[in-house]
């Protein structure tokens, strides 16, 4: 019995050692062992990217400032702004009156550092790439590398747009980075940061994609990962485990003022796009159409026949523009622009910025649910320009109540209010109540389509609401100020 048992036991203990890994002495089971495998290794590629990062100090000329002028406020106010921290209430002194006036220093500007970031070496005769608002305003920019050789760089360009710039030193036979491929990102993937956060150069930081295509920026969808991105990793790399770039860390949200695990990198295959017409022009040319739009619903969606909510609702057509030239509308649902289509509403600033101005591209959209196909010449963006409302004309027309049961009461415009408004068509709103309150309706909109049919006059809006079942919701499209929108008034809940 004893033999037996002993047997027994050397069994079992052979037993409990099967699917056991040796890993540095220590056993551990196989499944332990196979992810202590998979964790990654960031040492290798901090060895290889790391010469190729380098450290981006700014200087300005500044006119030396009396004591209470504050010294450095704007600099610090200027990093709680970009770095999203909450600003701090700190009073400013004013001049008590009568005061005796410090004795005035000497007017001739001084060179005072004015931030400190990153970048990355582009190519081997010294092209090195930033963001735009690390070189915004500076008079000098000095550029470190890891071998801590000093260079005074040249700015090469700058786009505001994108947060993109690029810098040149005299320098050759430098480590340049590999440029990866940002289709073949995923998210959950590891990347790995390095940066002079705060100053401290060469701080190799990690995480993983968290999400792409985030829509913070309009001309650029950002990449969020959860790697520690603080002040002074702007213009750094984001690097995958390729030892390849695939984004340019620029942004942080944060409540606190600290890291909160939100950082957002600019997509590199975006970045060299700005940096290829930055190189060639000094500037980044963009096009434009002339349309000021909106996210289309899903309820709009389901009411025009998109099969989802998809495209971008036009609510306003700049006159003269290209937009207006090609036969666009308010109200139309653009579907693809040039053969890409169009997810959501912000794709469309961005493949239009994309093509070259002067160029003729299709337009796809969705007029009254019938699909259209227009040609557009794309226009060069000069500069923003933001619509301003226009107040309505009091005066009224012909009125009905024909609209009642959706709580509308409506007039015709007079010949004045369509050559103030623009308009060839459409009835005035006099006054809303019930459904048309609860849609969002207000007095002095102008509505232009009831169900998908034009409204050209009080008689065209009675016989489309005779013709339309009343009890279910009712798709309108109307105009206020220079914005047009769709509605959907929904019967009250019995």
């Amino acid at each position: 019995m004893k033999i037996r048992f002993k047997g027994a036991l050397r069994s079992l203990f052979a037993a409990a050692t099967i699917g056991l890994a040796v890993a540095g002495g220590t056993m551990l089971p196989q499944s332990v062992s196979a992810q202590a495998r998979a964790l990654p290794d960031f040492a290798d590629l901090a060895e290889q990217v790391g010469p190729s990062v380098v450290n981006i100090r700014t200087m300005e000329k500044v006119v030396q400032r009396s004591p209470m002028g504050q010294p450095g406020e704007e600099d610090m106010f200027e990093l709680f702004r970009r770095f999203g921290f909450p600003m701090p209430n700190i009073p400013r002194q004013a001049p008590r009156r009568n005061a005796p006036q410090p004795a005035q220093p000497s007017q001739q500007p001084e060179e005072q550092p004015k931030g400190v970031a990153s970048g990355f070496i582009l190519s081997a005769d010294g092209l090195i790439m930033t963001n735009a608002h690390v070189v915004e305003g500076a008079d000098e920019v000095l550029v470190t590398l890891t071998d801590k050789r000093e260079f005074k760089a040249k700015i090469v360009g700058v786009d505001k747009r994108t947060d993109v710039a690029i810098v040149k030193i005299e320098a050759v036979a430098l480590p340049a980075v590999k440029i990866g491929d940002v289709s073949r990102l995923r998210v959950g993937e590891w990347v790995m940061a390095i940066g002079s956060p705060f100053g401290l150069e060469n701080t190799v930081t990690a995480g993983i994609v968290s999400a792409k295509q985030r829509d913070t920026g309009d001309f650029l969808p950002f990449i969020q990962t959860d790697v520690a991105i603080n002040p002074g990793n702007s213009g750094g790399p984001l690097i995958n485990m390729r030892g390849e770039v695939v984004g340019m860390n620029s942004q942080i949200y944060s409540r606190s003022g600290g890291f909160m695990g939100i950082s957002f990198a600019i997509p590199i295959d975006e970045a060299v796009r700005v940096s290829e017409q930055l190189r060639a022009n000094g500037k980044v040319t963009r096009g434009r159409i002339g349309v000021r739009i909106e996210p289309v619903t899903k309820e709009v969606a389901d009411s025009i026949g998109l099969a989802k909510a998809a495209g971008a609702m036009v609510v306003n057509v700049e006159a003269g523009s290209p937009a207006a030239k090609a036969g666009i509308e308010p109200g139309d649902i653009i579907t693809r622009f040039d053969g890409k289509a169009l997810e959501k509403m912000s794709d469309l600033p961005r493949v239009v910025g994309a093509v070259k101005p002067g160029s003729k591209a299709s337009v796809t959209l969705l007029r009254r649910g019938a699909e259209r196909e227009v040609s557009v010449v794309v226009a060069e963006v000069e500069s923003d320009k933001v619509a301003e409302a226009t107040e309505q004309p009091a005066e009224k027309g012909k009125a009905s109540s024909a609209g009642q049961a959706l709580g509308l009461s409506v007039s015709e415009l007079t010949d004045a209010q369509k050559k103030e408004l623009d308009l060839r068509a459409g009835v005035r709103i006099d006054s809303v109540a019930d459904g048309a309150a609860r849609a969002g309706l207000a007095e002095g909109d102008i509505i232009l389509q009831v169900a998908n049919v034009d409204v050209a006059s009080v008689k065209d809006f009675d016989t489309v609401l005779a013709r339309i079942d009343k009890s279910k919701p009712v798709l309108l499209l109307y105009r206020r100020g220079d914005v047009t929108r769709y509605a959907i008034i929904r019967p009250a809940a019995k």
